[in-house]
């Protein structure tokens, strides 16, 4: 059964950074690209960060990038996505997807029910 869980949400103060982990059984992570997204109350879900299978190409949200970064840890079958001077705007419940098509403009969810596999999320809430 394929699984994705996310961990590693939780309040920080502006500026803060946090490590988010994405984790999967059932099939592996190495093999697929990945993306992060987060979705705010009452705003659309949105791509944050995403990575290929080969580490490149790679995604970053304008907002984000010099900030947040996307890592993955092959032996343990986990990605990361390390976020560093956490803004207020940066609150929202964070997904990790897999797999994803990731160009280095855009990152996207497979269309079709089950063709992209999503985890519950975790919240991240920065305030201060």
């Amino acid at each position: 059964q394929v699984q994705v869980v996310e961990s590693g949400g939780g309040l920080v103060q502006p500026g803060g950074s946090l490590r988010l982990s994405c984790s999967a059984s059932g099939f592996s992570l190495a093999s697929n690209a990945i993306g992060w997204f987060r979705e705010a109350p009452g705003k659309a879900r949105q791509a944050v960060s995403c990575i290929s299978s080969t580490g490149s190409p790679t995604y970053s949200l304008d907002s984000v990038k010099g900030r947040f970064t996307v890592s993955r840890d092959n032996a343990k079958n986990t990605v990361y996505l390390h976020m560093n001077n956490l803004k207020l705007e940066d609150t929202a419940l964070y997904y990790c997807a897999v797999p994803v098509s990731v160009m280095d403009v855009m990152c996207v969810p497979y269309p079709g029910q089950g063709a992209t596999n999503w985890g519950q999320g975790t919240q991240v809430t920065v305030s201060s």
